[in-house]
C-alpha cells in the first residue's frame, strides 16, 4: 500500500519570509498609493501618523503628501473596521470591510448592553444619522444630543452604540500629515454619496475577502484570519474553498491555507530593516504572532499604556521607536528587546534616518539607543 504524504511543515522562518512577501516588506516596491491600500487590506489607523509609516516602510518615493490628498479627496477614508478599530480604505472596501466586521462591532455593544437597557436602538441610530448626515460632527456632540434624549443613561454608551450602530467616516483634517484636528464624523454616505449609502449595508463577499486576506497574510490558519478582523466562525468559507487552496501545517501542527501560486520565498531570504508605525497589520494579522515578533518580545513591547512604533530586523520585530523633537532637534529612541550586531545597526540606522527626515525634514537628527526593560 503507497502511504501518502500529508501537507508540508513550513518552517517559522519560511512563513516569515512569506508574510513580508505578501505585505511588500521584502523590498519597497512601485505601486499606487491607492493599489497599495487595497492589496493590504486597509491600513490601522487609530492614530494619525501609522498609515504614513505603513506605507512609507513599502512604497519606494512614498510622498505623505500624497496620501493626505487623497483623503481630502475621498478616495481614501478612515473608520471603524476591522476589529473594532479604526482603518484607513479605499471607498469600495470601507463600503465591504464596515459589513463584514459588523459581528464584532456587535460583540463590543453587548458589553454595554445593560447600561443601555430602555434606549430605543432603531431611534438612537435615526438621532445619530440626523446629527451626522450634514456632518461633520464630534462624537461629544454626537453623545450629548442623546443624552438629552436619554438623560437617565451613560453617555459613554451612547456614544459607543451610535459609533457602532452607524457607520462613521473620520473626515479631514483628522489624519492629514503635519495637521491636526479634533475628530469629527459624517456618515459614510454623506461623505461618499447616495450610492454608497446604499452599499453600506450589503452583504460582502465573504469568501472573496479569505482569498484577499492570504494574498496579503498567507499562509494563515482559520484563527489567523478570525484574529485580524475579529469576525468569528469562518471556517465553512475555507472549507467552501478548499479546493482552490493550498494546504500546510506549521511546526506546532496548525493547518494553514494558501493561495496556490502565491510567493513562499526560502528561509534564509534576506530581509531588510524596516520601521513600522504603531499597531501595523504586520504584527497583529494573526492568533500565532511568532512568525514576525516573539512571545517574550510581544509580552515586552506590546503591554504598554503607551503606544511605539516597533522595528523588523532580519524580518522580526527586534524592538520599539518613538521620535521626540526639541530645538531644531529630531531624536529617534530605539527600545531593542536584543541588541543590535556590527552588521545589523548600519541598515536600522538608515532606515531611522529616513523615518526622521519624513518626521521633520532639514532638522538635526540623533539617534539613541536602549535595551527595552522586560
Amino acid at each position: 500500500m503507497t502511504k501518502t504524504s500529508g501537507p508540508a511543515t513550513l518552517s517559522t522562518r519560511q512563513l516569515n519570509r512569506a508574510l513580508l512577501a505578501r505585505q511588500l516588506l521584502l523590498e519597497r516596491v512601485d505601486m499606487p498609493l491607492t493599489d497599495a491600500v487595497v492589496h493590504l487590506l486597509g491600513l490601522q489607523a487609530q492614530a494619525p501618523r501609522p498609515p504614513y509609516h505603513a506605507l512609507a516602510a513599502r512604497l519606494r518615493g512614498f510622498d505623505p503628501a500624497a496620501l493626505s490628498a487623497l483623503l481630502e479627496s475621498r478616495e481614501v477614508v478612515r473608520l471603524v473596521t476591522l476589529r473594532s478599530t479604526v482603518h484607513l480604505h479605499t471607498p469600495a472596501d470601507a463600503l465591504t470591510l464596515r459589513p463584514f466586521s459588523a459581528p464584532a462591532l456587535e460583540r463590543e455593544l453587548k458589553i454595554f448592553r445593560a447600561r443601555l437597557a430602555g434606549v430605543d436602538l432603531d431611534r438612537l441610530v435615526a438621532l445619530t444619522r440626523e446629527l451626522a448626515e450634514p456632518g461633520p460632527v464630534s462624537l461629544r456632540e454626537i453623545g450629548e444630543e442623546l443624552g438629552r434624549e436619554w438623560p437617565a443613561h451613560d453617555l459613554l454608551a451612547l456614544k459607543v452604540a451610535a459609533r457602532i450602530r452607524v457607520p462613521l467616516v473620520q473626515v479631514p483634517p483628522r489624519g492629514l500629515w503635519g495637521r491636526g484636528g479634533q475628530v469629527m464624523h459624517a456618515t459614510v454616505g454623506s461623505w461618499l454619496g447616495e450610492e454608497a449609502a446604499e452599499r453600506a449595508g450589503a452583504d460582502p463577499d465573504a469568501g472573496r475577502l479569505v482569498l484577499r486576506y492570504l494574498a496579503a497574510f498567507g499562509p494563515a490558519s482559520v484563527r489567523d484570519m478570525q484574529a485580524w478582523c475579529g469576525v468569528t466562525r469562518l471556517r465553512p468559507y475555507f472549507e467552501d474553498l478548499r479546493p482552490r487552496l493550498r494546504t500546510f501545517r506549521d511546526e506546532g501542527g496548525t493547518e494553514l491555507f494558501d493561495l496556490p501560486d502565491a510567493p513562499r520565498p526560502a528561509a534564509d531570504t534576506p530581509a531588510p530593516a524596516r520601521f513600522l508605525g504603531e499597531f501595523d497589520n504586520l504584527t497583529l494579522g494573526h492568533a500565532d504572532r511568532t512568525r514576525v515578533v516573539s512571545d517574550e518580545f510581544r509580552r515586552r513591547g506590546y503591554r504598554r499604556d503607551r503606544a511605539f512604533g516597533s522595528f523588523l530586523v532580519d524580518g522580526f520585530v527586534r524592538g520599539l521607536w518613538r521620535v521626540t523633537q526639541d530645538d531644531g532637534t529630531a531624536t529617534m529612541h530605539l527600545e531593542t528587546f536584543a541588541p543590535l550586531t556590527r552588521g545589523e545597526r548600519p541598515e536600522a540606522e538608515a532606515e531611522a534616518a529616513g523615518v526622521l527626515e519624513m518626521l521633520a525634514p532639514g532638522s538635526r537628527q540623533e539617534l539613541r539607543t536602549a535595551e527595552a526593560r522586560g
